[in-house]
Order: C-alpha cells, then structure tokens, then sequence
C-alpha cells in the first residue's frame, strides 16, 4: 500500500507541474527514473523491487500489449508527404542490421555467453521507442520526412520484433532443452493464433464501434472505455489458448486503426492509461538503475549501449536510406533519433523474470538498464540541436519553401 500510496503522489505532483518542469527540459522518463533512484536506495527502501514477482511480469506484459495496440491504431497523417520516407526499409532492412550489429558487438565485448543470449540482448536494445523525445513529433523546425519515419518505425518495430523475442526466450528458459523445431513450431502456432484472434476481435470491435456511433447508442466517451478494452480483450483471450497475446494485440491495433481514424479522440483514453502504465515503467527502471552503477566491469555494459544507440543504429538506417528522397542530414537524423524507451524496459524485465541463469538476467538487465540511461541522456540533450540546425538550414535556403505542418 505504501507503493501505490507513493506512485499515485508522485503522479498527481508531475500531473500538475508538468509544464512547468518542461521549461527546465525535465521530461517525464528524466523525472520518474530519478525518483525511482531515489525510492529504490538505501537499506531500508520506500519502495521494493522484485522482478521475480508474478504481478511485475504479468503488469509488464500488459503495458507491453498496450503499447503495441496503441502503435498500431494511431496513424498520424502524413499522407500530404506523398512519396515514401523509407518505413519499410527501415523495418525490412535497417532493423534486421542493426540486430545482427548488436548482437556481433556483444560477442565481442561479453565473450563466453550463448549466441542465443546475445541475440536476445539485441532484440532488448534495438527497438526505437520516442518516450525519452515524444516533443520530436511535434516539432515543426525538423522536417515532416524525419518525424514520419520516426513515428511509423517507432509503432511498429516493437510489434515485429516481439515474436522473435518471446522465442529466444523460450530457448533459453527452457528447462528441457526442446529442440528448435519443437520450439518454432510452437512460436508458429501462437502467432497463427495470435493473429486469428486478435484480427477478429479487432474487425468485431470496429464494426460495433461504428454500428454504435452512427445509431446514436452510445456517445464518445463510452465508446472511448469500449476502445481501451480491446487490448487488454485480445491479450487475455489469446494468452487463454496459449496464444502469443502481444501480438494479438498488435494486430487487433491494425483491424481497429481505421475507426480509430474516423472517430476523432477515440484513443485519447488508451493514451492516457498507458501513459500512466509508461510512468510506473520509468519508475521501476530508475529502481533497476542503481545496480549498474555499483556494477564491476561496468565499462562493457555501458560500452555495449553506447555501440547499441550509435553504430549499430546509425549506419544500418543511413545505409539503408540511401537513394530515396532524403537528403544526407535527414537521414542522420533519422538514425540519430532512434531513442530507446518503455519498450525496452519491458522486453527487460519480461527477460529477466523468465531467464533460469541469474548471470545472464543480470546481464540482460544491465544493458537494458545503460541502454536506456544513455539515450534519456544523449537524446534528450540532443533533440533541440538538431532541431536548430535544420531551422538555421532551412533559413539559409532562400526561397525553399517550409513543409505542411499539422
């Protein structure tokens, strides 16, 4: 009770200077994660973590699928741009680099463990989440081509990559050591479920949306309660058929966007509620953050996540962006922004509460943990450069005209 009593305090203070403290560039990852450390330290803690806990793996996992509903049925309207900013290259092609870069650097910088392990570690660290910089998205001063990249990679890179999480996991934590067709086979059968599942509850539910809004039966706000429901619907019913309740949720997202689109602040709700879920994420990750700064040979781990935001994002999306209609700055900046997030904090501690070997739950804990640090950091004090410099371009070329901004 005294948890909940503090979280819910420390809600409502940020609720009501939340402008405030952006003034002073406090963003709300910045703010949580500090008052995690603080919560979290000493030898008598107001708060406890314990990542071994049923109810944090079961909280972090629906957080997770409350994210990727939410990615997948929020479309911002980029439509104007009217000719490709590489998402699916970025998807197809960058990511699956940026993986197999990670996953290279951490052979070389923590030898000795699994192929499977550092695969896993990877898959932890790669997926772009803009929390750390969501005010990117709003700011006109960086071109709309950057922040439509951005915001398309972003929503959906966590939803692609979760399948072949949940299968290296299943790998290593698997006690009889099922061999990889058994286990293909059963990662197979959950995403067919998964995607049976949560496709039909996302057509059901748009199709009953519609049929109510335009009948008059219920107004926006029921319908918005009716909204938040399906994610945690399509997770819970595929999760009850051993199904894979991430990516049921993921595509119930994609069934549900075009209602989403067509009935103005629909998501407003899910916004909310899984901005509040991110809160507690950030909260628990500054409790996590303690341990990596007191840890030996704490030079690997923090190297591993500055290779993690720098090369191995940099140079796969560059790379792969090349000869489309972007320019060199643009597609730095691309690559640069990639900031990591709540969706790596939660692939982390969904790893650590089911890795069998404590060793290699700390390691995967503590380069998730540096990871994220280090891009709160460096992102967060970046971001309004860029922006700058792209202004100041943008005044340079005379008679360029600005790009549509909504």
């Amino acid at each position: 009770m005294t948890a909940l009593l503090i979280g819910l305090s420390l809600l409502f203070v940020w609720s009501v200077t939340a402008d405030r403290l952006a003034r002073w560039s406090v963003t709300a990852p910045l703010a949580f994660v500090a008052a995690g450390m603080l919560l979290t330290g000493g030898p008598d803690p107001a708060i406890r973590i314990d990542l071994d806990m049923h109810g944090m793996q079961r909280g972090a996992e629906l957080v997770l699928a409350v994210l990727l509903f939410l990615d997948a049925s929020e479309a911002k309207d980029y439509d104007r741009l009217r000719r490709t900013v590489g998402e699916w290259r970025l998807l197809g092609i960058a990511l699956p680099l940026s993986i197999v870069l990670a996953t290279l650097f951490g052979a070389l910088l923590f030898p000795g463990h699994s192929w499977w392990l550092l695969v896993l570690m990877a898959l932890v660290v790669m997926p772009i989440d803009l929390a750390p910089i969501s005010a990117v998205l709003r700011d006109t001063r960086i071109p709309l081509k950057v922040r439509a990249a951005l915001n398309f990679e972003g929503g959906l890179n966590d939803g692609l990559i979760s399948p072949v999480f949940l299968f290296c996991v299943a790998n290593l934590s698997s006690a009889q050591g099922s061999g990889l067709a058994e286990l293909a086979w059963n990662a197979g059968k959950q995403a067919l479920l998964a995607v049976l599942i949560g496709g039909a509850l996302g057509l059901l539910a748009a199709w009953l949306v519609r049929t109510a809004h335009r009948a008059g039966w219920a107004d926006g706000g029921s319908l918005r309660l009716a909204t938040l429901a399906l994610p945690f619907l399509a997770y819970a019913a595929t999760v009850l058929v051993d199904g894979n309740g991430f990516v049921a949720a993921f595509v119930a997202g994609l069934c549900y966007a075009p209602t989403a689109r067509e009935l103005a602040g629909n998501l407003d709700l899910v916004h909310d509620v899984a901005q509040v879920m991110a809160f507690a994420v950030w909260l628990v990750l500054g409790g996590l953050a303690t341990d990596v700064f007191s840890l030996s040979g704490g030079w690997a781990v923090f190297g591993y996540a500055l290779l993690a935001l720098t090369a191995a994002r940099f140079v796969p999306v560059f790379l792969s962006l090349g000869g489309l209609d972007l320019r060199r700055p643009e597609r730095a900046a691309v690559g640069w922004l990639g900031s990591r997030g709540v969706t790596s904090i939660v692939f982390g501690i969904l790893a650590a509460s089911q890795l069998p070997d404590d060793q290699d739950t700390l390691l995967v804990v503590n380069v998730m943990c540096a990871t994220v640090l280090l891009s709160v950091v460096l992102h967060g004090v970046t971001v309004a450069p860029v922006a700058r410099w792209f202004e100041g371009r943008d005044r340079a070329r005379e008679g360029t005209p600005r790009e549509p901004v909504g």
